[in-house]
């Protein structure tokens, strides 16, 4: 009985979303600028409001001359003087939280949430579920259990700060009437060894009836994996009624085959674009690519022209600006007192109406040794079409530049651990060159005019992105290890691994 309330419950609350959503869905531009405005004049008191003239900001053209493009390196002075206790600083109150992630040249990052920001973060995932359910016209999910890969919810204080990983922080604010279907427990979600910590869930869920499942690609895929290994039956075999996969952290398109074949059977997916500076973006159409950009979520958002970024002039346009199927940085600022805030996403808007987005790589992200600029969405989309004219399968792969070959000219390495490796590798090397050549110029000219060779492909033993990711301390959670690079740091700890 109780099932069968919480289920109708839920279709009556999920229709008057999306119907409530409709109003923000047609009146995003006007929203942001007003959004602006509203942090804006919150925050004249604070040191950054004193030290910008926020009191003399009556435009977002006033702010972008105010307000300079900063990344955590830029704000990490006035994020300190928080950590040390003192107030009115970059936002009116201190943060409730501080979500703490790992950064390759800050050391540690302490991202800002504030009261006024936390519940966005929920309020984002709440969305994405209604939007689902009033689609599909059922919320049969409810009726189960359902599980949270993430990070552990045991937080530090840092001055009175609560302090941990984004993932551990929203396991505070799981809504009570999802409490008692939420799995794994409490204990097994405090545990920092991953491996050891994806054992026990296996050994809590298996025997349970779960119907939705929530996590980042490459840890789900591990998760099935050791289902399947223990039980023998794929996963649809397992759980029967499992209706819904809610994936983000990462393009989820390369890994649908693997994710598919360890399913056995039909699983909706919907993809989100949550980060610890704040939610931005769901599928609000599961049965569509892209995701819809949240405007009235206490974010206003500018987007930098991808071949602009890191330029002294480069343009700061607003949504009214952006073009469709163009790469932009994007730039936040945040009511959690973040000010043009450079988060290293890029993202290509595919629709204006509402706005959509795919999230098409990171700004410290991309190959361009040989001026070719590959980008994150180029190699994945590359890999993509590839897959589909082949018998083959692949777990993960990483793109670094060679420049300097023992013999021959420089060229492209594709380190690629493959599920199924395909019977004719180089028949495979060659329709992925084409393909890549398909999506980036550049690269064409630069294979034409004889300055790089192919493509090469270097296969990885099973498991080595796996124990590469072991090594290095980035085994599970939220950590991603990037498709490409510019240089060849990971692509030198990955050649030990190479068949």
């Amino acid at each position: 009985m109780l099932n069968f309330l919480k289920k109708n419950i839920a279709l009556i609350w999920a229709k008057k979303h999306v119907q409530k959503a409709e109003e923000f869905k047609n009146n995003a531009e006007k929203n942001q600028e007003e959004l602006l405005l509203s942090m804006v004049k919150n925050a004249e008191k604070t040191l950054f409001g004193r030290q910008h003239q926020f009191e003399n900001i009556k435009s977002i053209a006033d702010f972008q001359k105010s307000v300079p493009i900063a990344d955590y390196e830029n704000l990490k002075p006035y994020i300190e003087k928080v950590k040390r206790g003192q107030r009115n600083i970059l936002w009116t109150e201190t943060p409730e939280y501080f979500a703490k992630t790992s950064g390759t040249t800050s050391g540690a990052k302490y991202i800002p949430i504030s009261k006024e920001g936390m519940p966005y973060q929920i309020a984002g995932a709440q969305s994405a579920l209604f939007h689902y359910i009033a689609q599909k016209g059922n919320a049969n999910f409810v009726k189960g259990k359902m599980i949270f890969l993430q990070g552990s919810p045991e937080l530090e204080e840092v001055f009175g700060i609560k302090t941990g990983r984004l993932s551990g922080i929203v396991a505070h604010h799981i809504p009570k009437y999802l409490q008692k279907n939420r799995l794994p427990s409490w204990e097994t979600n405090m545990m920092e060894d991953w491996e050891a910590k994806v054992d026990k869930i296996v050994e809590e869920t298996e025997k349970q009836n779960m119907t939705l499942i929530s996590g980042i690609p490459p840890w789900l895929i591990m998760y099935f994996e050791k289902l399947i290994e223990k039980n023998g039956k794929k996963i649809k075999e397992i759980f029967p009624n499992l209706q819904l996969i809610v994936t983000g952290g990462v393009n989820y398109e390369p890994y649908r085959e693997k994710m598919e074949m360890l399913l056995g059977g039909k699983v909706d997916i919907v993809q989100t674009f949550p980060a610890s500076e704040g939610f931005f973006a769901f599928q609000d159409d599961y049965t569509k690519e892209g995701l819809l950009l949240l405007t009235n979520h206490g974010i206003f958002y500018e987007f930098i022209p991808l071949e602009q970024y890191g330029k002294p002039n480069a343009q700061r346009l607003t949504l009214k600006e952006v073009q469709l199927n163009k790469d932009y940085a994007l730039i936040l600022s945040t009511n959690s007192g973040l000010w043009g805030y450079s988060i290293g996403d890029v993202v290509r808007f595919i629709d204006k109406k509402p706005y959509r987005i795919l999230v098409s790589g990171r700004t410290k992200h991309f190959t361009s040794a040989f001026g070719e600029h590959v980008i994150g969405i180029e190699v994945e989309e590359a890999m993509k079409a590839t897959l589909e004219k082949f018998p083959a399968q692949i777990t993960e792969f990483h793109l670094a530049p060679q420049v300097n070959p023992e013999e021959g000219l420089p060229y492209h390495e594709w380190f690629v651990e493959f599920e199924k490796e395909p019977e004719n590798l180089g028949h495979f090397r060659e329709e992925l060159d084409d393909q890549m050549r398909k999506r980036n110029t550049y690269y064409d000219d630069l294979v034409s005019g004889n300055i790089l060779q192919k493509l090469k492909i270097s296969v990885l033993q099973k498991n080595a992105f796996h124990e590469y990711a072991k090594s290095e301390g980035k085994l599970g959670g939220q950590n991603k290890i990037p498709r490409l690079a510019n240089d060849t740091k990971i692509a030198d700890l990955l050649k030990v691994y190479k068949k």
